[in-house]
């Protein structure tokens, strides 16, 4: 998908959209038995950092590099066992959290979902049979 104009997905959707998404995420990550081992620690604080890391992937303000550095997503997920059946479930969870808000009805909401869609198949680290 090619974006013929020149504002950013975040300029189309906003901050408040960001908040529901993330919002409507982590109960459903929360809720997958294949995610739970994998997303230990504070609640509130994972849900911060994603609000960060989608306002800057999405065209916003880089939040998430001025506090942490560069995302490097792919290495900072190294320590997690992300198996091809773990990206689906986290795909299938934003999904449901895009359907739950109504983003996936806007043309930038499904450009946004087309590039996690990516996200995804790169953090994948280790196979489904791995014990």
């Amino acid at each position: 998908m090619t974006r013929l104009h020149l504002r950013s997905i975040y300029e189309e959707i906003g901050p408040e959209t960001i908040d529901k998404l993330v919002d409507a995420f982590y109960p459903k990550v929360y809720a997958d038995l294949n995610l739970i081992p994998i997303f230990d620690g504070d609640i509130n604080e994972i849900m911060r950092k994603q609000r960060m890391f989608l306002t800057q992937f999405t065209g916003g303000p880089p939040l998430y590099s001025e506090e942490f550095g560069p995302p490097a997503m792919r290495n900072r997920h190294l320590p997690h066992e992300i198996t091809p059946l773990r990206a689906e479930s986290w795909l299938r969870c934003m999904k449901e959290a895009f359907e739950e808000i109504g983003l996936d009805q806007q043309p930038a909401g499904k450009e946004f979902y087309e590039r996690l869609t990516r996200v995804a198949s790169i953090m994948v680290n280790t196979d489904d049979t791995t014990p």
